[in-house]
């Protein structure tokens, strides 16, 4: 064939290729087999191959994923991509109409309603028809540039029927059918398994490596469109049609008249979840037209022309087929109920905790019970309550134990408390294990590559008998462990002894001390620089200071009068463990820089886990509370926020996106 033949034949592939791909994907109507598909795409990648120089980022080979990234880019956004405010009630909903209507000055308009699909966000650009660049949300002012990755979901075309420039936004998702072969894979791999599909999708849409993203099963509707160069569209429904158009894959919407109409469809999909192939978490409200949108406007996080509609807490009944008790590392005895598996929002549940013989007794629950199961905020496993109608007479009520199961010692419920405790402070091997893995958890020492299996086979073999053991590891310690190769053998060793170096606080924290939690051990560090002087404290010493109260104060002094307690920390202190704080005069300067300031965190921020931030604040002398009160100075309001925000507009509470709360502590994005 000449060059203008083999030319010629890379574009009828390229476009039989898209329009298969486009079938499939987005129609999920193909119109040839698997195999006829593959030898279309084999032929492309042939030629490309013998004629590089034709190969163009708009070919369907360009999909695969190319090299590893180093980092994600980061990407400012060209307008900002606010959240959505949450509703969830039939009231709530008739407010947020009021309040569009009033300030419409109308009664009387049209809605859109949409899924709220349980992915992730991305902001998608093409210039000519061409895709050119994809990010994510991010603080809604900056994202991640996650070009690459969105290249390798099929349902993305990378080359529009038109060439034509816009910027659009959609949801990354993965369908349950997929997100369970993807598991099975993982779990035949003996890799861990996605917790649910919306993690799976935005774990791999942030993969650095392309060719990952390019492994799993992802798609993307599109939801919105931000721009278009030469196109008077006026209304949601018409951009959406637009979207179809232009090829991309758009999920089922209805146009509404009037809010009572958008109510009753909110309820018939709150029934129908089940039936749809992919997870959804509520439902979307749009104002339809486009110069009304612009009328109404936004508040600084929020369009004031849409709301999200969060369906209620999805609900299944199960068995108990069990109570089986665990021991913390304070001794704490927990029930939890063995279920019989059950498909709950995107995830199996099998167990869930009952917390507390208190709770038990409350609830009545008894093993053989049919009970009613919820995720509590879509997340946590919990038993509602007992289907007594179903009961048999067969049922078994709970008796918390006298006996620890684990070493025999009894058990006491001391005044006050709902928590039953195994007295063997010391000897108990469940506080024992549970105590180091306390110790090596992020917030406490943070020991990297260290994990519950290989603390396990350490204390089974005998090499530790507590954590300050973990110091006197060598690298032929660890080497002839179960899956401990040379690498994983040589990182271990290198993560505890970098754990030498934390700061005061973690090591604080890391100890265990009862009721001393992340923030009360910042405070004691701050107050005490060293073990030794926080060892000798008095009780009276210790209620002094403003946040610790008497139940803290003895517990302080009771772990430090505990002569086991005490040689464990002398042989932190011999394997070299940092004691004391150290601080450069600048970090003094500073360390009250937010002194008497009380910070709420809402939301999910993107540089930042909730307990770095909180860090953040307590190290600069701040204070950080769970709920927003007339006392609150800053909400720090990150990506799918709740009715902390609400509250907080309505005290009149200072609110801080990621990017004002980075600027406040003075630090560069």
């Amino acid at each position: 064939m000449s060059k203008e033949d083999i030319v010629k034949r890379i574009e009828e592939l390229r476009e039989e290729i898209r329009h298969h791909e486009y079938c499939y994907y987005v129609l999920d109507s193909p119109e040839i087999s698997d195999a006829e598909f593959d030898l279309l795409m084999r032929e492309l990648e042939e030629l490309e191959k013998e004629y590089p120089e034709l190969i163009t980022a708009d070919s369907p080979t360009q999909r695969v994923g190319g090299e590893p990234l180093s980092a994600f880019e980061k990407v400012e956004h060209s307008t900002p991509v606010l959240s959505l405010s949450n509703s969830f009630s039939e009231g709530e909903l008739r407010d947020f109409a009021r309040r569009v209507y009033k300030l419409a000055g109308t009664g009387a308009l049209d809605f859109v309603l949409e899924h709220k699909v349980d992915g992730l966000s991305a902001i998608l650009k093409y210039e000519g028809g061409i895709f050119t660049s994809g990010a994510t949300r991010g603080n809604g002012i900056v994202g991640e540039d996650i070009t690459e990755n969105i290249r390798t979901i099929r349902s993305v075309p990378l080359k529009l029927p038109e060439s034509i420039n816009l910027e659009i936004r959609g949801e990354i998702y993965i369908s349950k059918k997929d997100f369970i072969r993807l598991n099975e894979e993982r779990l035949d791999n003996e890799e861990e398994p996605f917790a649910n599909p919306r993690n799976a999708a935005a774990g791999s849409v942030r993969q650095l490596d392309p060719r990952i993203a390019a492994s799993r099963p992802l798609s993307m509707f599109a939801y919105d469109l931000v721009y278009v160069e030469g196109r008077n569209i006026r209304t949601h429904v018409e951009a959406l049609e637009f979207l179809k158009e232009m090829g991309f894959k758009v999920n089922w919407y209805q146009k509404c008249t009037g809010i009572e109409e958008v109510i009753e469809l909110c309820n018939e999909w709150a029934v129908k979840r089940d039936d749809l192939p992919f997870e959804i978490d509520g439902m979307v409200v749009k104002v339809n037209d486009f110069a009304l949108r612009e009328q109404l406007g936004a508040t600084a996080k929020s369009p004031r022309w849409a709301i999200a509609y969060k369906f209620p807490a999805q609900q299944k009944t199960t068995v108990v087929k069990d109570i089986i008790i665990s021991v913390g590392r304070t001794g704490a005895l927990t029930p939890t109920a063995v279920l019989e598996p059950v498909q709950i929002a995107g995830s199996t549940i099998s167990r869930a905790t009952l917390h507390n013989e208190e709770e038990i007794k409350r609830k009545d629950i008894r093993i053989g019970d049919h009970v009613l199961l919820q995720k509590a905020g879509d997340v946590i496993p919990e038993v509602v309550k007992v289907i007594k109608e179903k009961r048999t007479g067969n049922e078994k009520p709970f008796i918390m134990p006298a006996e620890c199961h684990v070493c025999g010692a009894e058990v006491v419920r001391e005044k006050g408390e709902a928590v039953a405790r195994c007295t063997n402070i010391t000897g108990c091997p469940a506080q024992r294990r549970e105590g180091i893995l306390h110790f090596i958890s992020r917030d406490a020492m943070n020991i990297d590559g260290v994990g519950p299996a290989l603390i396990d086979q350490l204390l089974e073999k005998g090499l530790i008998e507590d954590y300050a053991d973990l110091y006197a590891l060598s690298f032929e310690d660890l080497l002839p462990l179960e899956r401990m190769g040379e690498k994983s053998a040589e990182n271990a060793v290198r993560a505890i002894s970098e754990s030498k170096e934390r700061p005061l606080h973690n090591l604080v924290f890391a100890l265990g001390i009862r009721h001393v939690g992340a923030g009360t051990a910042r405070i004691l560090a701050s107050r005490y620089h060293s073990i030794e002087d926080l060892a000798a404290a008095s009780t009276e010493e210790l209620e002094a200071i403003e946040e610790i109260g008497p139940v803290i104060a003895d517990s302080i002094v009771n772990f430090f009068s505990s002569e086991h307690n005490r040689q464990v920390i002398e042989k932190l202190s011999r394997h070299g463990v940092k004691m004391r704080a150290e601080k450069t005069a600048g970090e003094e300067d500073k360390s009250g820089f937010l002194a008497g300031k009380k910070f709420v965190f809402t939301g999910t921020l993107e540089k930042f886990t909730r307990s770095e931030a909180k860090e953040k604040v307590l190290s600069l002398g701040g204070q950080v509370s769970s709920s927003v009160s007339r006392n609150t100075d800053y909400l720090v309001a990150g990506e799918s926020t709740g009715s902390k925000l609400d509250k907080a507009r309505e005290l009149g509470i200072t609110i801080l996106d990621e990017k004002g709360f980075m600027e406040l502590l003075g630090e560069q994005e």
